[in-house]
């Protein structure tokens, strides 16, 4: 069982990172939806997780991070933030500029904590296997992190990198689906069902961990019981709700993409730090 002191601090910075989304979200069209789903794992793989040099990101003994859900980099620029690879005020400056280092994808051209350069649904993830299996014949005991969505286990590049991952024996990869259940422009299972996606996985040969993806303590605890080392490739399925925690974006296919007005981005705002409030019984600051 996870600190509770622990899971405190990660829970904090989950909001955190959740309230700059949405001060993002009024400024700039951005995919807020899956960001907001994917917010409590992001938080737990790089403030909690991830061997990780912020000063020396070329560091070959760093853990890798790998983003295939394309769509969550804005996500993925604040966990960074939040570790010090940059200051927030950077990626709202940048954000969508022709120059700057952030935007709808991430880019490893213009960003040097960016591993993998991805947008294209089904590619990041075979490409995360190719890294961890380099690192395994450098003998190297990096891991890797990949992040999908559950939208992309339509994708046949999917399938055939977690049969190589296993035949590989890729221990050192740890992927995480996001199963918010909600694609573009509408549910997952109307378009191709995924379901059992459990039995799927194992039936690849991978070891399969289903957790809550918005319970912190459970995805600590799931990350935690994964051994260093091994042959068998790790996936970590989070069940989670797109928008979570925003009571007029949950569930609603609408917030896929799109900006947020200020009367909407206080309440919010107003909703997150709440339930954080009530459920630590101390005020956000």
């Amino acid at each position: 069982m996870a600190d509770r002191e622990i899971i405190r601090r990660l829970e904090k910075a989950s909001l955190t990172v959740k309230l700059n989304l949405l001060n993002l979200c009024n400024r700039e069209l951005m995919h807020i939806g899956g960001d907001l789903s994917v917010c409590d794992v992001m938080t737990v793989i790089w403030q909690y997780a991830m061997n990780y040099d912020v000063a020396n990101p070329d560091w070959e003994d760093r853990d890798r991070f790998v983003l295939s859900k394309g769509h969550a980099a804005a996500v993925t620029s604040f966990s960074q933030a939040a570790i010090g690879c940059y200051e927030d005020e950077e990626i709202f400056s940048e954000y969508g500029t022709d120059n700057g280092r952030f935007g709808m994808h991430s880019c490893n051209l213009a960003n040097p904590y960016v591993d993998v350069s991805t947008g294209s649904l089904g590619h990041g993830f075979p490409i995360a296997g190719g890294i961890a299996n380099a690192l395994k014949k450098k003998s190297l005991t990096s891991r890797v992190f990949v992040v999908m969505g559950d939208g992309e286990q339509h994708e046949g590049s999917i399938w055939e990198a977690a049969m190589s991952s296993c035949h590989y024996k890729l221990g050192n990869l740890i992927a995480f689906i996001d199963k918010n259940g909600l694609s573009f422009d509408g549910w997952t299972k109307d378009y191709m069902n995924v379901d059992p996606l459990d039995d799927k996985w194992r039936a690849f040969g991978w070891n399969v961990i289903n957790v809550d993806g918005h319970d912190i303590n459970a995805i600590v605890n799931a990350i935690d019981s994964i051994p260093k080392g091994g042959s068998i490739p790790h996936v970590i399925i989070c069940e989670t709700v797109k928008g979570k925690g925003v009571s007029f974006m949950e569930n609603m296919v609408g917030w896929h993409s799109g900006m947020i007005s200020d009367e909407f981005l206080v309440k919010a705002k107003n909703e997150l730090i709440k339930a954080y409030e009530e459920k630590w019984g101390e005020k956000y600051e």
